[in-house]
Formats: C-alpha cells, structure tokens, sequence
C-alpha cells in the first residue's frame, strides 16, 4: 500500500482497526499482535496508519529497531533496540535499567547469561510502561537475524512486559525459519492480509490516478497480475510502468488503457522486482538473465517439457539454457505446469516485464530446434499435421529456419487447426504468406483459406491484415506466378482454368477485405492513387493500381459515409448514386456470408429517400420486402450502427461482428437507447482507446465520438462534450454528428450559431444523400426555436419535417412529424401515438421528450412533468433539461417534483460511517478509526444527512437501528445489522 502521500488505506478498514485497538490496549488488556503479508500487501502502510490513528487517541507508540547494527544478534540486539526505543520517554530510570540490561554479568553458559539479560529487560519494560504507558511497533520481523528473532520471541513468551502491547510484522514465516516460526507461536493473535477485492483494487487505482477509471483498465491489470491481483505494490507497480509509457489516457474523465493488454508490466527495478516476485532467495544477475529468456522464449509459442527432452544432444547451448533454468522458476512458484507438460508464468504482469531485461540469450534458435526435432524425424507436413502448435515455434524462430520448410509445416498446422484451434490456425496462415512470394502459385489458395477462416469466426482485425499481402499477390502477373510458358493446348486449358479460380478467390479475399475494413471503422477504398483505385490497407502501404480486382469493393465503400466511417462526396439535388455493383465473374467462392451487389445497394439505400429504397429492395427475393426488416434496417442506418444494419439484410447468413469496433459501436448505440448512458460511455472509452492501442488495427467510429459528446452535453458536461467533438474531423457529414454539434452549441450559449450551422450540416447531408436521421436535427431546430420563442420559425421547420417525411417515409420521421405538429399545433393525439411509437422501439431519450411535448401542450401535465423528471434523474441528465423542465413548469403553474439522488444506495464507506455515529463515536474518533481529518468527516457527514434526509446524528442513528433506511431501499441487500 502506498503511503508516500499520506492518503488513505484502501481495502484494510477491519485490519487497521484491530493494530489501532492493540496498540491502545495499554495496561492489563496488552497483546501481542503479529501482522502477516506477502511482500508488497500493505503491511507497513498499516502499521503507520494504525500508529497515527493511536496517537491522535492519545497513545504513546515506540518503534523497535533492532534488524541491523553492532551489536551481536539475539538478546544483546533487542536490548540495542528497547534502549533507542525508551530514549525518547526521556526517563533516566529507565534509560539506566535498560543499559543494565545491555551489559548483563559474565556467566559460564551463555544461554543462562541470555535468560538473565532477556529478565532484566522485561522488568526494564515494565517499569517504563508503569510510568509512562506505551506501545511497541517492529516491522519486517521476517529480516530479524534468527538469534534475535528467537530472543524477542523468548521474551514475549516467556518474559513478557506486564502492560506493554506490541504489533509485528512480516511475512509468513517458514518452518526452517526457527526464530520468524517462534514469533508466530508466541503472538496472541495472528491477523494476516487477505488479497484485496477488486472493488479495493479499483478504490486504490482511483486514488493513485486521482480519476475514476474505466472498468477494463482494472479487469487488464487484474487479469495481468493473476495470483497477485490483490496485492497493493503489485498494482501500483503496472500502474507507474504504464504511465511511463504512456499507456494511459483520458477520456471524459476516465482513465483508459491505450496498450496491448499483454503489454502490461510490472516495474523493471531490479530490487523491487526481486522483491515482489520472489518469495525466497533473491535471484542473482545469472539467474534473472535466464528468466529473462525463458520470458522471450514463451513469449510467442508454448514450450512443453516433452519437446526439451525431445531435443537433441549436442544442440546449441543457448537453446539449452532455457531447459536448465526452468526447474528453479517452477520450484519458486514462478512458473506453471498444467497437466499437459505446457509451462506459462503465473503472473502475466511478471513475465512482461522480465520480456523488457536486456538479456545476450538468443532464444530462437530454440524455437528453430523443436521445430527441427519433429520434422527431421516426421517430415515438415506430417510433423505439422501431427503438431499444430509447431506453427508458433516457426514464426518465433523467424530467419532460423528456411522458408521452405517453415511454409510447409505452416500450412499444414493451419489447416489442422482450422476448426479446433482457428485463431492459431489464423496465426499460421499469417505466417506463411509472410514468408511465401507474391507469385507463388500456392499464395491465392493461401489467402482464400485463411480469408474464409477469418470471415466464418468473425475475425475482422485477422481479415484486414490480409491487405498487405493480397495487395502484393494482386500486383503479380498471372505470368510470374505460372512460372512458365504453356507448353500445348492442354496446358493452356489448364492455366486458364487456374487463373480463373485464382482470379475468383483473389476477388473473394478482396470482398472479405473489405467487409472487415468496415467492422473496423477503415475505409475499404480510397481514390488517392492518380492511376486507379487502391487500397487503404491499414499498414502504410502505398496505393497500388487494380481497379480490375478492387471493382467489386465499390459497393462496400459506398456504405463508408451512411455508416460514419468516412466523408462522402456531394452530389448534385436529385442525382443518383454513382455506385456501381458489377458481378463477379463466375460463382464466388464460398460466397454465402457476403452480401451480395444488391444487398450491398440496399444497406447503402437505407440511408436516403423511399423512392432509392424501393429501388434497391426491388431486385431481392420478394422475402427480403420485410416492413420489419426495413423498419429496422433505417433505424441502423440512423445511428450509423452497421452490425445491426448487416445483421438485419443478411439475417442468419451473418457471420457477426466479433469483437470489432462495429460490434462495440453497436454495444454503444443499444445502451444509449435503453437509457444506460454511463454503460454508453464506457463503451465510448472503450472504442477511442482501442484505436489507440498500439499493435492493433481498429479505426475509430466517429459517430460513438458524436454520440458521447451529445450525452455529455445532455447531462451538462460541456467541456467533455466539445473535448469529444473536436476529434470528429470536419469533413463528416453525417447527421448524428450535425446532431450534436447544434446541441452543443446552443447550450454553450451560441443560439445563433448553432441554428445556422445546424442548415448547413443538412444541407451538407442532403448533399451527400443521408436523409435517415436530418429528422433529428429538425426536430431538435424546432424545440430550440420553442425555447427562443421563434413561432414563424417553428411553423417552418415543421413543414421541413413533413417534407422530409413525404421523400424518406420512416417510421422515425413519423414521430417527429407527429411531434412537431403537436409543439406547432398542439395535437395532443398525435404527440400521444408518438409517445407509443417511441416506447414500442425502446428509445428512452425520445420518450423524455415526447413527454416533454405532453406537458407543453397540455396532456396531463402533471403526470407526464413527474415522469419527465424521473427520466431525466434516470439519465443523469444536468442542468439544461433541468432548467428547461422548471420553465415548462412555471409557464403551465406546475410544480416540479423533487427527486432524489439517482446514487440511491449507500456504498460501503457510508455504511461505516453510519454504524459509527450509531455507536455514539465522536467526529474526532470517528477520524481516528477511518484515518482520515475531521474536516472530512464532517463533510462527509453533512452529503450523508442530504443524500438520507435526516437532519442530525440522531435520527441518522435512528433510522439505522429501527430499519427505516433499509426500508427506503438505501442498504444494499446482506448487510448485517439490518432489519426490514
């Protein structure tokens, strides 16, 4: 636990408290206490606590150091450290007795001389503690020499100070540590430190951050510690490794992970990491060198101990090391065997960190050894076959091994673990076109294997990293990968047909391409090339030339900017799109999870008028014209959610979205809708910082930035709303993000510039062909108009919104239509059916604002002014709607409800605080017990009287022992102490 900063003891409350009472146990009630912990659990921060909290109860605490010095170790030591410990009482008494003590008489056995010395030293104590009443403190037992740690336990069993308490600490003992083992044996009580809980962890991480985190963060570095997820140091160590690096970043007031998870780490100090890891002798240089390669050497593939005993003699003697340096990692604890013989490291965190030591080991010549033990003997396909995992090891031996063999072993451990293990079957194939040529005749089948396999588990970060060598393989001539010239006319047949199957999966790996590039946010297609079309391949590849093979990609393009993946280009009024969806030539490979070029067209349709909707459903089957289907297809496209857009065209031939940025987007939208706005949020973090997370592929959804802001700006956090807005580049047009801009805007105060701005994103919308979702815009023009009193401007807005409803006929342009009539027109039915539109589709916002319109226009204002307020005190929505709900209620002689916080239930410091002043304790006790000021409890105090209603300690401690606050619902469920 850290205590540099005097901050508080998180996780430790019931601990702290019982070393507070053993140190104030003075006089007849004095114990021995002996805290235990592994290294870095918080021993000594609670020990200091637990002192400080005792002195200010008026205890006088002395601190025991006798770990080093002249003196001899055992009786003579203790009593070094007794006689600095009793000089500060400033009694010369006792300063004089224990010097007797010190200087015991000269007997003939040592042991008789060391029982006298150990007596006058107790009687020396317990005169001082007559005169002076005083506790005993003495860290890091574990470091006492054995002679002195077994003299401090003779005493304390044997000897012990009448009236003198004493606190311990160290780790747990080990049976042949004799003196640590009789300190233990001698204690009254032995009260160790449990791993702390998550929620702890999380406390703790808020506490060094000084900001809430995202829960992620704290599940990376829980799953990164393993064993040790609960241990203090151990957090606070990843915790400074990823600030030094950067690692960390925030976003709306919450601190995000932005590095590969694998890449957390603990501290790469030496002495702290031998410290923490290490739960015997401290490893030597050598030893940490070694386990710096093992470290590297289990980095990218699993090493079993059958494969080192498999290995031959003779072999290089760097390969050995890691054999040899195995055994004592795994008697430490350090190192994990499963039943299988696999070996991994227990803590994560750990092994990353030895991964940063420099180290002179080469490691992967062992990767290339175990590889060749198995196909000298087998033969590089069988031994494939036979042991998939080999894969791992050829991509680690890298250059150790010509590609001739690594290619063919590669293969056939993809293919074997094609279904049993697909992501290192994914692996494999990545591998091997890492190494096979551009021409090689084997590279289209390659690429369409793995490509399939990538599109049939939904692995679109594997998929896209198919650019790069699709592009290559795209740039090589049919001749270069023949090889040959034709020899006869059967030769030539055969070549042609060769060409056209290769020619068809290239065009299939094309379309999976880009399929992933749009889960990921990418734009599939980029016309930056002055020669042609090219590829946006996520790796910096320069654009190359292949319009022949990319044509098919220009209908997953054209759903770049519907989806708000990227900027469309304006078209003239009333001009089609320009997008063309040419067939491919011949029967697509294994085609059935693709969209094909007219479900392409409709989910690029669904973003624009009826007439161009009708159109593209016309050429499916008569079962695609679903008004479900359709209903939810323009929902999608409204909120620029393309995973549910996919999912409604494609229905069970939908592979799904994984864990791509679309199926985290999507995550996104269902939250917001359903009312779940931190749920939003955090999905919102989750989605920036991935694309910022260095080693992956992901883009960043830019309507989740615009969605974020508008939530921000909703619940009055207008400086994290513009900090979201600012990273969407001008160029999108989409109308969710013109959306949020006007919001922001106008509650900023810009009411001009927010009315003019939000004209020109429709017009740029129009321009660009997005009707689906300018209904919100105009709806939200309008009730700003309301608040402005602008009625000529509210008339004319909702003859925009009926034309708008005549060109795209939604059922979402309906209920603002319905709305806007009844703001303008005051059509109570009519806003009425909006209401159970609205709740039937499960949007929660546009239900607060339906209501909103009942109360305008006066539709049982009451009852829909209360509900309003509780939706809104649901949302956590701030002081713009809460202003706008007090104006409607003063215009209509209504009175708005008062509501309680939306934190309903106590958490459990409030708990404490309350069990406290029930127990009659004092604000200055009651600091004492929790370590903090006064000046904190009693604010503390004063939000807890607030958030409960009481006005005074005593109907606090009132309503915690009569029940009535469990009644009220504020006391979570299983806390003791309460009746219902």
């Amino acid at each position: 636990m850290d205590v540099r900063d005097g901050g508080p003891v998180i996780g430790r409350e019931s601990e702290l408290r019982e070393v507070t009472r053993t140190l104030l146990s003075t006089g007849d009630p004095a114990r021995v206490l002996l805290l235990v912990g592994a290294a870095g659990t918080g021993k000594t921060a609670v020990l200091e606590h637990a002192r400080r909290a005792a002195v200010e109860e008026g205890a006088r605490v002395l601190r025991l150091r006798c770990h080093d010095g002249g003196s001899t170790p055992g009786a003579a030591a203790l009593a070094d450290g007794v006689h600095s410990a009793l000089a500060k009482l400033h009694g010369r008494r006792t300063t004089v007795r224990v010097s007797g003590a010190r200087r015991p008489g000269r007997q003939r056995v040592v042991s008789y001389g060391e029982l006298s010395q150990l007596s006058a030293l107790s009687e020396a104590l317990t005169e001082a503690a007559r005169d002076s009443p005083f506790a005993l403190l003495l860290d890091d037992v574990d470091r006492l020499p054995s002679a002195t740690a077994s003299a401090l336990g003779l005493l304390i069993r044997v000897f012990r100070p009448a009236g003198v308490p004493m606190v311990m600490a160290g780790r747990p003992a080990h049976p042949r540590d004799g003196g640590a083992s009789q300190l233990t044996s001698a204690a009254d009580r032995l009260l160790e430190l449990p791993p702390l809980r998550p929620a702890d962890v999380e406390a703790l991480m808020v506490h060094v951050l000084g900001r809430p985190v995202e829960p992620a963060l704290v599940t990376a570095v829980l799953r990164a510690l393993g064993p040790m997820a609960g241990t203090p140091e151990a957090v606070l160590s990843v915790l400074d490794s990823m600030d030094g690096r950067g690692g960390l970043l925030e976003l709306g007031g919450h601190v995000c992970l932005t590095e590969p998870e694998q890449a957390l780490r603990l501290t790469t100090d030496l002495a702290q990491l031998r410290r923490l890891c290490w739960p015997g002798e401290p490893p030597d240089t050598a030893d940490l060198d070694a386990a710096a390669a093992v470290a590297r050497a289990l980095e990218h593939a699993e090493i079993r101990f059958d494969d080192l005993h498999r290995l031959k003699p003779g072999g290089p003697r760097r390969a050995g090391l890691v054999d040899r340096a195995l055994t004592p990692l795994v008697g430490d604890g350090i190192l994990t065997v499963d039943e299988d013989g696999r070996a991994s490291f227990a803590v994560p965190a750990l092994a990353a960190a030895l991964r940063a030591l420099p180290t002179h080991h080469e490691v992967s010549s062992l990767h290339a050894l175990i590889t060749r033990s198995l196909s000298d003997r087998l033969g590089a396909e069988t031994a494939g076959g036979g042991h998939p995992r080999l894969a791992d090891h050829v991509t680690a031996a890298g250059a150790e091994l010509d590609d001739a063999l690594a290619v063919d072993v590669l293969l056939a451990a993809a293919r074997t673990d094609a279904r049993s293990d697909w992501p290192r079957s994914v692996r494999a194939y990545s591998s091997a076109l890492g190494r096979l040529a551009p021409y090689d005749r084997r590279t289209p089948g390659v690429l369409y294997e793995s490509a399939e396999l990538s599109l049939r588990h939904a692995d679109h970060p594997g998929a896209l990293a198919l650019g790069e060598p699709l592009l290559a393989c795209l740039d090589a001539s049919p001749a270069e990968r023949d090889g040959s010239e034709p020899q006869d006319g059967d030769r030539d047949l055969d070549l042609d047909r060769d060409q056209d199957q290769d020619r068809n999966r290239l065009v299939y790996v094309t379309e999976v391409w880009a399929l992933a590039s749009l889960h990921e946010h990418r734009l599939p297609y980029t016309d930056a090339d002055a020669d042609g079309p090219g590829f946006d391949s996520g790796s910096g590849s320069p654009n190359t030339s292949v319009a022949e093979h990319l044509a098919a990609v220009e209908g997953f393009a054209a759903l770049a900017g519907p989806y708000g993946i990227g900027r469309v280009a304006d078209r003239p009024a009333g001009e089609g799109r320009r997008t063309t969806f040419p067939p491919v030539v011949g029967r697509r490979p294994g085609s059935g999870p693709l969209p094909s070029p007219a479900e392409l067209r409709l989910l690029a349709a669904a973003a624009g008028g009826r007439a161009e909707l009708l159109a593209a459903l016309g050429t499916l089957p008569p079962e695609a014209d679903s008004a479900r289907t359709v209903d939810r297809l323009r929902h999608a496209a409204t909120h620029a959610d393309l995973a549910d857009a996919l999912a409604a065209v494609l229905g069970d031939r939908y592979t799904g979205a994984g864990d791509s940025t679309a199926t985290r987007y999507h995550a996104m939208v269902r939250s917001y809708l359903e009312g779940d706005w931190d749920q939003a949020l955090s999905a919102a973090r989750r989605i920036e910082a991935r694309s910022r997370t260095r080693g992956t592929e992901a883009a960043t959804a830019q309507c989740a930035r615009a969605l974020a802001a508008e939530i921000h700006c909703a619940r009055g956090e207008l400086g994290h709303a513009r900090a979201w807005l600012e990273l969407v580049p001008d160029s999108v047009a989409h109308p969710l993000v013109a959306w949020a801009r006007m919001s922001l805007r106008y509650w900023s105060g810009r009411t001009a510039q927010a009315l003019e701005g939000a004209r020109e994103d429709v017009r740029r919308a129009r321009g660009s062909g997005l009707l689906s979702g300018i209904e919100k815009v105009l709806l939200r023009y309008l009730s700003y108009a309301l608040l402005e009193g602008m009625p000529q401007v509210m008339r004319r807005t909702l003859g925009e919104l009926e034309a708008l409803h005549e060109e795209v006929g939604s059922a979402m342009t309906r209920e603002t239509v319905l709305l806007g009539r009844g703001l303008v027109r005051g059509e109570v039915d009519g806003a009425l059916a909006a209401l159970r539109s609205v709740e039937q589709r499960g949007d929660v916002y546009m239900g607060l604002l339906c209501r909103l319109c009942l109360v305008e226009i006066g539709d049982d204002s009451d009852r829909r002014l209360a509900e309003a307020s509780y939706l809104a005190q649901s949302l956590g929505i701030g002081r713009a709607t809460r202003t706008t709900l007090g104006h409607m209620a003063r215009r209509r002689s209504l009175v708005l409800p008062r509501l309680r916080p939306a934190r309903d239930r106590l958490s459990e410091a409030d708990i404490r605080l309350t069990v406290l002043v029930s127990d009659g304790a004092t604000n200055r006790q009651i600091a004492a017990r929790l370590a903090s000021s006064e000046k904190t409890v009693e604010r503390r105090l004063t939000q807890l009287f607030q958030r409960t209603g009481c006005r005074s300690r005593a109907e606090l401690a009132a309503a915690w022992l009569d029940g009535s606050l469990a009644d009220r619902g504020l006391v979570p469920d299983g806390v003791p102490g309460t009746s219902r």
